[in-house]
């Protein structure tokens, strides 16, 4: 919806500019706490399946992805101490509104995955998610805010979030896609910020 691009423009535009100095003040710890760049990317899957590196405020060690899994479980000793303050509290998602400025993402859509495990989504379920820009928030999001905590509870995390976790993602995704609104998107938004401050 070009309504919908306007308004992602909008906030991503807006938020950049308020929280300018809050991300300042972020990075500047990140780079005192440890060792390396003050932002992470990674590769994603976006729209038609179209890969982009999403930005995110540098949680974790460095090369983190080499000393463990994708998935972050429980108490993940790669997770700084600043990084476990950002993650808490949602923080390190701010970079975020870069990518929906470039149009990589939208402020409200399915959360982007990395490529191992989109392959593992059944065909016409993929088409149907990748079918519109990912979110910095949605559906979803906000039922597995504590996902490491859930996956820290499981003998085996990576099957339980490739057989458990995914499933139900997906099927909120699509149940954002069939009833997706600009009612809707302003309702997640709000609630994402409510669970925030929680």
């Amino acid at each position: 919806m070009i309504i919908k691009r306007v308004l992602d423009l909008f906030a991503s535009f807006v938020g950049i500019i308020f929280l300018a100095i809050p991300m300042v003040v972020i990075a500047c710890w990140i780079k005192a706490d440890s060792t390396g760049p003050v932002f992470f990317r990674q590769v994603r899957v976006g729209r038609y399946g179209k890969e982009f590196k999403i930005y995110k405020f540098r949680t974790m060690v460095v090369d983190a992805e080499k000393k463990g899994m994708q998935i972050t479980v429980g108490a993940d000793s790669r997770v700084s101490d600043a990084g476990s303050f950002l993650r808490q509290y949602k923080l390190d998602e701010l970079p975020q509104f870069l990518n929906v400025l470039v149009g990589d993402m939208s402020m409200v859509g399915p959360r982007p995955e990395v490529p191992k495990y989109v392959a593992m989504y059944p065909t016409d379920v993929r088409e149907r998610v990748l079918s519109v820009r990912p979110g910095i928030t949605d559906l979803a999001s906000l039922l597995f805010r504590n996902e490491n905590e859930i996956l820290a509870r499981s003998d085996d995390p990576e099957r339980t979030y490739i057989q458990t976790i995914i499933p139900t993602k997906l099927n909120y995704y699509l149940r954002y896609i069939r009833e997706r609104s600009l009612l809707l998107d302003l309702r997640i938004i709000v609630q994402t910020i409510w669970s925030i401050c929680l």
